[in-house]
C-alpha cells in the first residue's frame, strides 16, 4: 500500500498546528509534512514527532515573506545570499527532525527580471543547495506549480523542471511531482509519472477542481494509486488537500485505499 504522509498546513487545522500531529497520528498517519517549520523551536516540533511515532517526510525551504505573497525566491537575482542563508536554517531543522528530503520553490519571476535571468539564477541556486543538502544526508527536491493558483510561478510544467535539472548536474535533486498542480497544467498523468518515475522522489495529491480530498472531483485517484504500486514507487505520498468539511470527516477515501 503506498505511504501516506498527513500535510499539516492543510489538514487538521482544526486545531493548533503542535496539536495536528497527534490529530494526524490518531487517523493512522505515519508521516507527516507541512510547508515551513520554522515559526516553532525546532526541540518542541521534534518532540511532537516523537510522542506520536510520526516520520517527518518532508518541508520546504525558507521562501521569502509568505504572508506578503511571496511563494519562494530561488529564481530570484537579487536575493541570493538571503537564500543560501535559508539553505542553511533547513539543514539546521532538517537534520534535527530527521528529514531526510527538502523541498525548494522556484518562486514568482520578478517583473523586470528576464526569464532567462530568472532561469540561470534558479540553476546556481538548485546547484548550491543540491551540494551543501547532499553534504548533510538530505535530498533537495523541487516542484512545479500551477500557474493558476499562483501566477507567475517560473516552474510550472515537469519537462520544463527535468531539463533545468539536467543543467543543475546533481544526482541530489529529484522532482517532486504534484498530481494537482500537474493536472491542471499538463494532465497525462500517469504516462508522466511513468516515464519519469527514476526522477520522482515525492509524491503530493489533492483532487481538481478545488483542491480537495480524493474522490472530490475529475482525478481518477484508484487508478493512480494502483498505477503507482505497479510501478513501484515506494516513496511518500503527500496528502496536500484542503478538507472540504472536517479533516477527519473527509478521510474516506483513506480507509477505502486502506
Amino acid at each position: 500500500m503506498p505511504k501516506f504522509a498527513a500535510n499539516l498546513s492543510m489538514m487538521f487545522t482544526e486545531v493548533d498546528f503542535l496539536d495536528r500531529f497527534k490529530a494526524a497520528a490518531d487517523a493512522g498517519f505515519k508521516g507527516v509534512e507541512y510547508l515551513f517549520p520554522y515559526d516553532y523551536p525546532v526541540a518542541q516540533i521534534k518532540e511532537r514527532l516523537d510522542a506520536n511515532g510520526l516520520t517527518q517526510v518532508l518541508h520546504n525551504l525558507p521562501a521569502g515573506d509568505w504572508g506578503a505573497g511571496e511563494r519562494g525566491i530561488a529564481c530570484h537575482p537579487d536575493r541570493v545570499e538571503e537564500f543560501r542563508a535559508g539553505v542553511d536554517h533547513a539543514i539546521e531543522y532538517a537534520t534535527a527532525l530527521g528529514c531526510q528530503q527538502v523541498n525548494c520553490l522556484a518562486g514568482i519571476q520578478p517583473q523586470g527580471v528576464t526569464a532567462a535571468a530568472a532561469r540561470s539564477t534558479l540553476i546556481e541556486n538548485l546547484r548550491y543547495a543540491a551540494e551543501k543538502l547532499k553534504a548533510a544526508g538530505i535530498l533537495l527536491l523541487a516542484e512545479p506549480i500551477n500557474t493558476r493558483d499562483i501566477p507567475g510561478f517560473f516552474l510550472n510544467r515537469t519537462e520544463q523542471a527535468l531539463a533545468l535539472f539536467d543543467e543543475v548536474g546533481s544526482d541530489n535533486l529529484k522532482l517532486q511531482y504534484d498530481i494537482y498542480h500537474m493536472q491542471i497544467m499538463e494532465g497525462d498523468l500517469a504516462p508522466t509519472i511513468e516515464k519519469h518515475l527514476a526522477r520522482i522522489a515525492h509524491v503530493q495529491l489533492a483532487d481538481n477542481p478545488g483542491r480537495n480530498e480524493p474522490g472530490t472531483g475529475e482525478i481518477n485517484y484508484p487508478f493512480l494509486f494502483a498505477h503507482l504500486y505497479r510501478l513501484g514507487y515506494d516513496g511518500w505520498i503527500g496528502c496536500e488537500y484542503k478538507p472540504k468539511a472536517a479533516t477527519s470527516e473527509g478521510l474516506v477515501w483513506l480507509e477505502a485505499v486502506r
